[in-house]
């Protein structure tokens, strides 16, 4: 699986726990929904492709501050919670990093 599709699922993984544990829904809400295709779009027209570093660390930053701050958001909550939910996953992003 390439750096790409790896991020995309991990950040879907963060989205989908994001949403379900502060709005409530089993399916994405419309807010939320609108933050995983930005983020799909950001990560498939990033210019460093497989090779690409963590956002936080990228000198280029290609998101918008108002959706910056929306998946840092979803990032500083999800984040530690992923353990729960996604484990094996969980440890593969702390290897990477």
């Amino acid at each position: 699986m390439g750096k790409i599709a790896y991020e995309k699922r991990i950040s879907a993984y963060m989205i989908g726990l994001y949403c379900r544990k502060n709005h409530g829904d089993k399916e994405l809400c419309n807010s939320c929904l609108r933050l995983k295709n930005y983020a799909f779009e950001r990560l498939t027209k990033c210019q460093f492709g497989d090779n690409k570093m963590a956002c936080k660390d990228c000198k280029a930053h290609c998101y918008k501050p108002d959706m910056r701050a929306e998946i840092r958001t979803v990032m500083r909550y999800a984040g530690p919670r992923m353990m729960f939910y996604y484990p094996i996953d969980f440890v593969k992003h702390l290897i990477k990093k």
